[in-house]
């Protein structure tokens, strides 16, 4: 049975002509950078919290209207004050080690919304620098510029914030990101449209950046739905074993086959993260210590991801006869 909450909104905040937050009625744990699932009427679809845990009394998600978006039109459209939501529980990896690192972060349009979320938990809580360019089409189209502006002045010798207008500036190139390098020591965090990832991407491997020091967020819509009941086909064949460390704790399992990692621990009563189910965000990844696997679909891990050993559990079946992963 897929467990998810009904959460009701409190509020909702027009942000931009197109961008909306809704803010929830509830209490929720969550760490900086990670998102939610919603049920989006006949869809699902993953809104990262905009919301910080250490500031805000109330979590939020941003939701920015995408032409011919189902899901965002949908939440554009329906959600108001009072409206009830079913949702998942606050799932990724997109969330800094320690909020005293400096960080160096890059988003565009409304891959602000957990970058956000970042910067307000890192100047209240830790004690490093943060360094902000946040690309968008023009001046209208920047969400929370207010608050950033608050922010800025908050914290003068903290928090620097470089604004990017694609109406004034063009399309940023990894050229143009030069003025950037005193900073390229930090923890890097992107979030945005494709192109401006590639972009920034291109400039910090230019800058000899290692790739534990880069840390992605890509938005995906979902194929399927998370929210429904999927009919499970019996195991056939001969089986692995697998070893999890997950939250210090350990479990040893007979895996079957032709049964993916994630499926095989929730029915064994295993509390493994997860959101959508499909391949499509980093909330049920895991780190492979010995043996092999396969996954069927991937399309948010890169090759150095998957050359660190990172997999996907919902999408994992075994190859060698044991395997031992860990959840960090």
């Amino acid at each position: 049975m897929v467990e998810y909450q009904q959460v009701k909104v409190a509020e909702v905040i027009q942000e931009t002509a197109e961008a909306v937050s809704i803010v929830f009625d509830a209490t929720m744990d969550y760490r900086p950078g990670q998102f939610l699932t919603l049920r989006c009427g006949p869809v699902a679809r993953c809104y990262s919290l905009s919301s910080s845990p250490h500031v805000d009394d109330r979590p939020q998600v941003t939701v920015k209207r995408i032409p011919d978006g189902y899901g965002s039109a949908w939440v554009c459209d329906n959600v108001r004050a009072g409206t009830v939501l079913d949702i998942l529980p606050p799932a990724g990896i997109f969330s800094p080690s320690s909020l005293d690192d400096n960080l160096l972060l890059f988003a565009g349009g409304s891959g602000i919304t957990p970058v956000i979320s970042i910067i307000k938990s890192a100047l209240t809580q830790g004690s490093g620098r943060v360094v902000l360019l946040y690309a968008n089409r023009d001046e209208s189209s920047v969400i929370f510029a207010s608050r950033l502006r608050e922010l800025a002045d908050q914290y003068p010798d903290r928090f620097m914030v470089i604004h990017w207008l694609e109406s004034l500036q063009g399309l940023p190139t990894p050229r143009h990101l030069t003025a950037l390098k005193p900073f390229t020591g930090f923890q890097s965090f992107l979030c945005g449209p494709a192109p401006f990832m590639d972009v920034v991407s291109q400039f910090l491997k230019s800058m000899g950046v290692p790739r534990d020091r880069i840390h992605v967020e890509r938005f995906i819509s979902l194929s399927g739905n998370p929210f429904e009941e999927t009919v499970e086909e019996p195991a056939e064949g001969d089986e692995a074993t697998v070893e999890v460390d997950l939250d210090g704790e350990e479990y040893t399992f007979p895996w079957p086959r032709n049964k993916k990692l994630l499926d095989l621990l929730l029915e064994k009563g295993v509390q493994a993260p997860y959101s959508c189910r499909e391949g499509a965000c980093s909330a049920c990844a895991c780190r492979i210590e010995q043996g092999e696997v396969k996954m069927l679909q991937n399309e948010i891990l890169d090759q150095e991801d998957i050359d660190d050993g990172i997999v996907l559990a919902c999408q994992s079946l075994p190859v060698t006869d044991t395997v031992k992963i860990t959840y960090t």
